[in-house]
């Protein structure tokens, strides 16, 4: 496959690859700058997600948009985020084997095209698929590998930090680690912008 990313974006909007598309409201192909050189994916959509067309919308959303704001990145100017699947699962299950498979080719097509430096994979079921079958959130967040000549890391879902806040410090050291990696690989990430000392976390 070699198409743009308009053209993978609008393939992507009438999919029916798998059963999640008769239950849809709207597929969330992802948002961000297509050249960023930071991309975040993510498990799939939730309710909000599914009725706005948008990853990271909800309560879990607002918060990741706080810890991005402290570490100066934001969806709308120098990063991506993307999930595994674009199609919310029912009830918010967790994405079938076969749901993934069917869908997981937009998100390679996506990380194709845009080539980023760093991927951060939010939550342990996105860190199973792209770092390690068998991560574990609690103990190896925070830890880099390169992988095909990508710095990635796994840390916390969104959502997870929302029913158990006492893992947020751990989180937002994962936020620091990621800046200190964006410095080291694509100090461009922040062209334009001063950054502030230490930053604290929201």
């Amino acid at each position: 496959m070699n198409r743009s990313y308009e053209e993978l974006r609008t393939a992507c909007l009438s999919c029916q690859n798998c059963p999640l598309a008769a239950t849809r409201h709207h597929v969330v192909f992802g948002v961000g700058n297509p050249q960023a050189d930071v991309m975040f994916i993510g498990e799939g959509p939730g309710e909000n997600e599914d009725l706005q067309g948008e990853p990271f919308v909800g309560r879990g959303g607002q918060l990741l948009d706080r810890f991005l704001a402290a570490v100066d990145l934001d969806r709308s100017r120098n990063i991506y985020i993307g999930n595994m699947v674009k199609c919310r699962p029912p009830k918010n299950r967790d994405p079938e084997p076969a749901e993934v498979e069917q869908c997981i080719g937009y998100l390679q097509e996506q990380i194709r095209l845009i080539q980023p430096k760093i991927i951060v994979c939010l939550g342990r079921i996105a860190a199973c698929y792209m770092l390690d079958k068998n991560f574990k959130v609690t103990k190896q967040h925070g830890q880099w590998i390169q992988k095909d000549g990508i710095w990635m890391m796994g840390t916390f879902h969104p959502a997870a930090l929302l029913r158990n806040p006492n893992n947020k410090p751990l989180a937002f050291e994962d936020m620091l680690g990621l800046r200190n990696k964006i410095l080291e690989v694509c100090p461009d990430t922040y062209a334009g912008i001063e950054l502030l000392g230490l930053p604290q976390m929201p």
